[in-house]
Protein backbone atom coordinates (compact mmCIF):
# COMPACT_ATOMS: atom_id res chain seq x y z
CA UNK A 1 0.00 0.00 0.00
CA UNK A 2 3.04 2.15 0.38
CA UNK A 3 5.27 1.10 -1.93
CA UNK A 4 7.74 0.92 0.09
CA UNK A 5 9.93 -2.55 0.75
CA UNK A 6 13.16 -2.15 2.46
CA UNK A 7 11.52 -2.46 6.15
CA UNK A 8 10.21 -6.00 5.47
CA UNK A 9 13.89 -7.05 4.40
CA UNK A 10 14.99 -5.63 8.46
CA UNK A 11 11.88 -7.11 9.85
CA UNK A 12 12.69 -11.00 8.33
CA UNK A 13 16.16 -10.48 9.30
CA UNK A 14 15.89 -9.34 12.99
CA UNK A 15 12.68 -11.59 13.68
CA UNK A 16 14.84 -14.53 12.57
CA UNK A 17 17.75 -13.60 14.84
CA UNK A 18 15.68 -13.00 17.82
CA UNK A 19 14.35 -16.24 17.79
CA UNK A 20 17.83 -18.04 17.72
CA UNK A 21 18.92 -15.65 20.70
CA UNK A 22 16.10 -16.83 22.89
CA UNK A 23 18.71 -19.62 23.05
CA UNK A 24 21.55 -17.99 23.70
CA UNK A 25 22.85 -18.38 19.81
CA UNK A 26 25.01 -16.09 18.30
CA UNK A 27 23.74 -15.84 14.11
CA UNK A 28 25.82 -16.73 11.71
CA UNK A 29 24.19 -17.24 8.14
CA UNK A 30 20.92 -16.02 6.97
CA UNK A 31 19.59 -17.32 3.53
CA UNK A 32 16.26 -15.72 2.16
CA UNK A 33 13.35 -16.81 -0.84
CA UNK A 34 11.72 -14.71 -2.75
CA UNK A 35 8.47 -15.66 -4.51
CA UNK A 36 6.79 -13.09 -6.61
CA UNK A 37 4.56 -13.13 -9.77
CA UNK A 38 6.98 -10.76 -11.47
CA UNK A 39 10.43 -9.47 -10.65
CA UNK A 40 10.15 -5.55 -10.48
CA UNK A 41 11.83 -2.30 -9.20
CA UNK A 42 12.21 -0.54 -6.97
CA UNK A 43 10.73 -3.79 -5.16
CA UNK A 44 13.75 -6.40 -5.69
CA UNK A 45 16.18 -4.01 -4.55
CA UNK A 46 14.53 -2.63 -1.42
CA UNK A 47 13.83 -6.08 0.18
CA UNK A 48 17.43 -7.15 -0.64
CA UNK A 49 19.02 -3.98 0.80
CA UNK A 50 16.68 -3.92 3.78
CA UNK A 51 17.90 -7.93 4.61
CA UNK A 52 21.58 -6.70 3.52
CA UNK A 53 20.99 -3.87 5.95
CA UNK A 54 19.97 -6.35 9.11
CA UNK A 55 22.71 -8.82 8.41
CA UNK A 56 25.04 -6.53 8.46
CA UNK A 57 23.88 -4.78 11.47
CA UNK A 58 23.93 -8.38 13.26
CA UNK A 59 27.19 -9.41 11.99
CA UNK A 60 25.59 -12.05 10.46
CA UNK A 61 26.36 -13.29 6.66
CA UNK A 62 24.01 -12.96 3.78
CA UNK A 63 25.24 -15.96 2.35
CA UNK A 64 22.64 -16.65 -0.74
CA UNK A 65 18.96 -16.87 -1.40
CA UNK A 66 16.78 -18.30 -4.10
CA UNK A 67 14.44 -16.39 -6.47
CA UNK A 68 10.81 -17.98 -8.35
CA UNK A 69 8.99 -15.77 -10.64
CA UNK A 70 5.31 -18.07 -10.39
CA UNK A 71 2.89 -15.42 -11.62
CA UNK A 72 0.03 -17.87 -11.65
CA UNK A 73 0.62 -18.14 -7.95
CA UNK A 74 1.67 -15.19 -6.52
CA UNK A 75 -0.43 -12.60 -9.00
CA UNK A 76 0.73 -9.09 -7.74
CA UNK A 77 2.10 -10.00 -3.80
CA UNK A 78 4.94 -11.80 -2.93
CA UNK A 79 6.14 -14.13 -0.55
CA UNK A 80 9.34 -13.54 1.75
CA UNK A 81 10.85 -16.16 3.61
CA UNK A 82 13.79 -16.45 5.75
CA UNK A 83 15.86 -18.90 7.47
CA UNK A 84 18.72 -18.62 9.89
CA UNK A 85 21.45 -20.51 11.53
CA UNK A 86 23.61 -19.78 14.70
CA UNK A 87 25.34 -21.58 17.43
CA UNK A 88 25.52 -21.71 20.61
CA UNK A 89 27.90 -23.38 23.11
CA UNK A 90 25.56 -26.58 24.29
CA UNK A 91 26.68 -25.89 28.36
CA UNK A 92 25.69 -22.11 27.63
CA UNK A 93 22.17 -23.37 25.81
CA UNK A 94 19.06 -21.28 27.50
CA UNK A 95 15.99 -23.22 27.74
CA UNK A 96 14.03 -21.90 30.48
CA UNK A 97 14.40 -25.30 32.43
CA UNK A 98 15.92 -22.64 35.67
CA UNK A 99 13.11 -20.27 35.90
CA UNK A 100 12.16 -20.85 39.16
CA UNK A 101 8.85 -18.75 41.90
CA UNK A 102 10.64 -15.38 42.63
CA UNK A 103 12.28 -15.26 38.91
CA UNK A 104 12.00 -11.45 38.03
CA UNK A 105 10.74 -11.17 34.44
CA UNK A 106 12.26 -8.16 32.66
CA UNK A 107 10.68 -6.46 29.44
CA UNK A 108 12.12 -4.99 26.62
CA UNK A 109 9.94 -2.75 24.08
CA UNK A 110 8.72 -2.74 21.47
CA UNK A 111 8.62 0.09 18.76
CA UNK A 112 5.48 -1.07 17.24
CA UNK A 113 3.47 -3.99 15.74
CA UNK A 114 7.09 -5.52 15.25
CA UNK A 115 6.01 -8.84 12.53
CA UNK A 116 2.70 -9.67 14.08
CA UNK A 117 -1.03 -8.76 14.38
CA UNK A 118 -1.49 -7.09 10.97
CA UNK A 119 -4.84 -8.95 9.69
CA UNK A 120 -6.24 -7.70 12.95
CA UNK A 121 -4.29 -4.38 12.20
CA UNK A 122 -5.88 -3.68 8.74
CA UNK A 123 -9.14 -5.37 9.29
CA UNK A 124 -9.82 -2.27 12.20
CA UNK A 125 -7.69 0.68 10.89
CA UNK A 126 -8.71 0.76 7.10
CA UNK A 127 -12.12 -1.52 7.05
CA UNK A 128 -13.28 -0.36 10.38
CA UNK A 129 -12.09 3.08 10.74
CA UNK A 130 -11.85 3.78 7.08
CA UNK A 131 -8.21 4.79 7.17
CA UNK A 132 -5.44 5.09 4.60
CA UNK A 133 -1.63 4.83 5.24
CA UNK A 134 -1.04 8.55 4.51
CA UNK A 135 -3.92 9.19 7.82
CA UNK A 136 -2.43 11.25 10.28
CA UNK A 137 -3.96 11.00 14.11
CA UNK A 138 -2.73 13.25 16.85
CA UNK A 139 -1.78 10.32 19.01
CA UNK A 140 0.47 9.13 16.50
CA UNK A 141 2.80 12.25 17.25
CA UNK A 142 3.25 13.38 13.30
CA UNK A 143 3.60 10.03 12.01
CA UNK A 144 1.54 8.67 9.52
CA UNK A 145 -0.33 5.38 9.87
CA UNK A 146 1.92 3.63 7.33
CA UNK A 147 4.81 5.10 8.92
CA UNK A 148 3.43 3.71 12.85
CA UNK A 149 2.67 0.23 11.12
CA UNK A 150 5.91 -0.13 9.34
CA UNK A 151 8.53 0.67 11.89
CA UNK A 152 10.92 -2.04 11.16
CA UNK A 153 10.82 -4.90 14.11
CA UNK A 154 13.60 -4.70 16.86
CA UNK A 155 16.87 -6.58 17.18
CA UNK A 156 17.31 -7.63 20.58
CA UNK A 157 20.53 -9.49 19.90
CA UNK A 158 23.11 -6.96 21.08
CA UNK A 159 21.76 -6.99 24.60
CA UNK A 160 21.95 -11.03 25.08
CA UNK A 161 25.51 -11.28 23.03
CA UNK A 162 26.69 -8.69 25.85
CA UNK A 163 24.77 -10.58 28.46
CA UNK A 164 26.52 -13.94 27.47
CA UNK A 165 29.74 -12.62 27.35
CA UNK A 166 29.17 -11.28 30.67
CA UNK A 167 28.38 -14.86 31.83
CA UNK A 168 25.17 -13.34 33.33
CA UNK A 169 22.90 -15.58 34.13
CA UNK A 170 19.59 -15.47 31.47
CA UNK A 171 17.79 -18.36 32.78
CA UNK A 172 14.97 -18.18 30.33
CA UNK A 173 14.17 -15.25 27.33
CA UNK A 174 10.86 -15.42 24.99
CA UNK A 175 10.65 -13.63 22.13
CA UNK A 176 7.07 -11.86 21.83
CA UNK A 177 5.81 -12.57 18.73
CA UNK A 178 2.23 -13.79 17.56
CA UNK A 179 0.18 -15.20 20.20
CA UNK A 180 1.42 -12.28 22.59
CA UNK A 181 2.23 -12.29 25.96
CA UNK A 182 0.06 -15.50 26.72
CA UNK A 183 1.07 -18.13 24.03
CA UNK A 184 5.17 -16.91 23.91
CA UNK A 185 5.89 -17.12 27.86
CA UNK A 186 4.90 -20.34 28.76
CA UNK A 187 7.16 -22.05 25.87
CA UNK A 188 10.10 -21.66 28.48
CA UNK A 189 8.27 -22.22 31.64
CA UNK A 190 8.83 -25.39 33.98
CA UNK A 191 5.82 -27.13 34.54
CA UNK A 192 4.92 -25.90 37.78
CA UNK A 193 5.86 -22.03 37.16
CA UNK A 194 3.27 -19.47 35.65
CA UNK A 195 4.10 -15.30 35.60
CA UNK A 196 2.34 -13.12 36.87
CA UNK A 197 2.69 -9.28 34.70
CA UNK A 198 1.89 -5.84 35.16
CA UNK A 199 3.14 -4.62 31.85
CA UNK A 200 2.46 -1.01 33.04
CA UNK A 201 5.99 -0.30 33.47
CA UNK A 202 6.45 -0.63 29.78
CA UNK A 203 4.65 2.20 27.49
CA UNK A 204 2.38 0.82 24.79
CA UNK A 205 2.82 2.55 21.75
CA UNK A 206 0.19 4.48 20.56
CA UNK A 207 -0.96 2.47 17.59
CA UNK A 208 -2.21 -0.20 19.84
CA UNK A 209 -3.79 2.41 22.09
CA UNK A 210 -5.73 3.45 19.46
CA UNK A 211 -6.43 -0.02 17.46
CA UNK A 212 -8.08 -1.25 20.96
CA UNK A 213 -10.19 1.38 21.46
CA UNK A 214 -11.63 1.51 18.30
CA UNK A 215 -11.77 -1.97 17.24
CA UNK A 216 -13.21 -2.28 20.57
CA UNK A 217 -11.06 -5.36 20.99
CA UNK A 218 -11.08 -7.19 24.47
CA UNK A 219 -7.64 -6.67 26.45
CA UNK A 220 -7.03 -10.52 27.00
CA UNK A 221 -7.47 -10.84 22.41
CA UNK A 222 -5.05 -7.76 22.44
CA UNK A 223 -2.32 -9.18 24.65
CA UNK A 224 -2.60 -12.47 21.98
CA UNK A 225 -2.64 -10.62 18.64
CA UNK A 226 0.00 -8.09 19.61
CA UNK A 227 3.05 -7.91 21.38
CA UNK A 228 1.43 -4.93 23.42
CA UNK A 229 4.96 -2.68 23.88
CA UNK A 230 6.61 -5.67 24.91
CA UNK A 231 9.25 -7.19 22.46
CA UNK A 232 11.70 -9.73 24.82
CA UNK A 233 11.19 -10.91 28.09
CA UNK A 234 14.62 -11.94 29.99
CA UNK A 235 14.28 -14.19 33.61
CA UNK A 236 16.69 -13.61 35.77
CA UNK A 237 17.07 -14.65 39.29
CA UNK A 238 16.75 -11.35 41.80
CA UNK A 239 20.39 -11.05 42.41
CA UNK A 240 20.96 -10.32 38.37
CA UNK A 241 17.64 -7.86 37.88
CA UNK A 242 19.84 -4.59 37.84
CA UNK A 243 22.74 -5.78 35.81
CA UNK A 244 20.56 -7.25 33.49
CA UNK A 245 18.87 -4.11 33.25
CA UNK A 246 21.97 -1.87 32.62
CA UNK A 247 23.12 -4.43 29.94
CA UNK A 248 19.75 -3.83 28.31
CA UNK A 249 19.70 -0.05 28.83
CA UNK A 250 23.34 0.36 27.71
CA UNK A 251 22.62 -1.15 24.58
CA UNK A 252 19.97 1.14 23.85
CA UNK A 253 16.86 -0.58 24.75
CA UNK A 254 13.98 0.23 27.16
CA UNK A 255 13.93 -2.29 29.59
CA UNK A 256 11.56 -2.66 32.92
CA UNK A 257 10.71 -5.43 35.70
CA UNK A 258 7.04 -6.24 34.00
CA UNK A 259 6.75 -9.84 36.44
CA UNK A 260 7.34 -12.17 38.23
CA UNK A 261 7.44 -16.04 38.07
CA UNK A 262 5.21 -17.69 40.82
CA UNK A 263 4.24 -21.02 41.58
CA UNK A 264 1.70 -22.14 39.30
CA UNK A 265 0.98 -24.52 35.82
CA UNK A 266 2.66 -22.23 32.80
CA UNK A 267 -0.17 -19.88 32.86
CA UNK A 268 0.30 -16.15 32.12
CA UNK A 269 -1.90 -13.76 34.50
CA UNK A 270 -0.98 -9.87 33.09
CA UNK A 271 -2.93 -7.02 34.98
Amino acid sequence: MMEKFDTVGHDIVNHCINDISVQGAEPIYFLDYIGIGKLRSPLYEQVLSGIAEACTAANCALLGGETAEMPGMYGNDFDLVGVITGVVEKSKLITGEKIRPGHVAIGMASNGLHTNGFSLARKILFAKCRLTVDSRLDELGGETVGEALLRPHICYYPAVRQAMAENLALDGIAHITGGGLYDNVPRILPNDVSVHFNCSKLPVPPIFNYMVREGEVDPVEAYRVFNMGVGMVWFVAPQDVDRALEVCRTNGFTAEIIGEAVKGDRSVIID
